[in-house]
């Protein structure tokens, strides 16, 4: 800690707020400062809901994807396009993809991506799940829209080679996502249109 703290419960709390992904040290003790400004019953509630969402939270056992259910509410809807498959790294890209309005198939969420300098490999996703989904008679297409980093085209060239023996149509998100760029950071327009202009995905790396 660079600050000086005149209170050991202040400090000890700012260094949780602080551990928390892009929350620096002088962002974390502004949240401790305002939750100690709020009453017991506000804080309560806060800390409340972060209890419920760690002990109740599931993750679908169709598709992966953080729900309230077994099963989520895009797995069970019945309007949902069910021969499509779009493939995402994590919960945070279905809700930029959904907030498109442009896509109304099925997700499946692999949980990361392909890393080995973070130890990362393809046995800590959830692959398996997804080669048995895209066995299925129904699935007609699978849509690899990951991020345009490394880790990304190295997990969509793992998968093309998982699944050359399914017949199933591969596509990847057209590249209106700038290398480097990750998909839940893209606008709501230039990701809309990247699932909409997806093209077919034929393995350039082999």
């Amino acid at each position: 800690m660079n600050m000086n703290f005149s209170s050991k419960l202040l400090e000890d709390a700012v260094a949780e707020f602080a551990r928390l992904p892009g929350i620096g040290e002088k962002t974390a003790l502004r949240m401790v400062l305002f939750l100690l400004n709020r009453t017991d019953s506000e804080v309560e509630k806060f800390a409340g809901a972060l209890l419920r969402l760690k002990r109740e939270v599931n993750f679908c056992r169709e598709c992966g994807n953080i729900s309230d259910e077994p099963v989520c509410s895009i797995c069970t809807a019945s309007k949902r396009d069910r021969s499509l498959i779009c493939v995402v790294e994590d919960s945070r890209d279905v809700m930029a993809i959904e907030n498109t309005r442009q896509y109304n198939g099925l997700y499946h969420v692999l949980g990361g991506l392909i890393s080995p300098m973070d130890g990362i490999g393809p046995s800590d996703l959830n692959i398996g799940k997804l080669l048995e989904r895209a066995g299925k008679e129904e699935t007609r297409e699978l849509i690899l829209a990951l991020s345009a980093t490394m880790e990304g085209d190295t997990t969509v060239f793992y998968l093309y080679k998982k699944l050359k023996g399914i017949p199933v149509a591969l596509s990847s998100i057209a590249r209106g996502i700038a290398f480097g760029g990750e998909i839940e950071y893209a606008d709501e327009v230039t990701l809309g249109r990247s699932i909409l202009t997806r093209v077919p995905y034929k393995g350039e790396n082999s």
